[in-house]
């Protein structure tokens, strides 16, 4: 018969443990205050239509309101500057015929992750874009 460790009993030297799932966010990790989290909301949002323009706007304007507008802020523009570095490379390489798969990969991982930021930010979620520059710490 094999003995089984009593679950108390750490695991023997040199075997690491497997890593704790990472726990969903709480009520006290949400943000509450419903204006800012829909200027942080919008922030992510007009990211789709303008660009950077559009959150570097609501930033500028509402950053010292509330610090989880300051962060989602920064979040969009990061992320929105990185798009951007990423379309011009694209766009230069067409001349080497990858920019043509390039370009339209870039378009549409922006558009999913800035509506995914989109929906966290209106939950009072921090969301962090998984593939961005830091510009603005």
């Amino acid at each position: 018969m094999s003995e089984q460790q009593p679950p108390n009993v750490p695991p023997p030297q040199g075997v690491t443990p497997p890593p704790a799932p990472e726990a969903p966010p709480t009520d006290a990790d949400l943000v509450q205050d419903k204006d800012a989290r829909q200027m942080a909301m919008l922030c992510h949002l007009l990211a789709i239509f303008t660009g950077f323009l559009g959150p570097l706007i609501v930033w500028l304007v509402k950053k010292d309101d509330h610090p989880f507008i300051d962060e989602q802020g920064k979040e969009a523009l990061n992320f929105q500057f990185t798009v951007l570095i990423a379309a011009v490379g694209a766009g230069l390489s067409m001349l080497l015929c990858i920019g043509f798969i390039a370009l339209p990969a870039v378009g549409v991982l922006n558009l999913v992750f800035t509506i995914l930021a989109t929906v966290a930010a209106n939950k009072g979620e921090h969301y962090r874009y998984p593939i961005s520059i830091r510009f603005l710490q």
